[in-house]
């Protein structure tokens, strides 16, 4: 079965870092393209960062440029999202999408609490 699973929040102080991950399986990484997402209590899901299949061109929210960077490991199949300097507004469930075509596929979420 295809699937996306997403690792690595959890609890952090302000100013504090975390690295998630984006493990697919049955798939391969490479050919698509990948955004990180995320959706705090009552909000609506929101666009954090992305990482295109062709060239490897990334995006990054306003919000969080200079805070956040994404990459690709294709040996391991895996997309990171390196968060640095995290705030309170962090606070959220980010999730990772990957597409290609009419191929769409979402990962369950992981949580990020940014929290003294």
């Amino acid at each position: 079965q295809v699937q996306l699973v997403e690792s690595g929040g959890g609890l952090v102080q302000p100013g504090g870092s975390l690295r998630l991950s984006c493990a697919a399986s049955r798939f391969a990484l490479d050919y698509f393209a990948i955004g990180w997402f995320r959706q705090a209590p009552g909000k609506e899901r929101e666009g954090v960062s992305s990482i295109s299949s062709s060239d490897d061109s990334t995006n990054y929210a306003d919000s969080m440029k200079g805070r956040v960077t994404i990459s690709r490991d294709n040996a391991k199949n895996t997309v990171y999202l390196q968060m640095n300097s995290l705030k309170p507004e962090d606070t959220a469930v980010y999730y990772c999408n990957a597409k290609l075509s009419l191929n769409d596929y979402w990962g369950q979420g992981t949580q990020v609490t940014v929290s003294s």
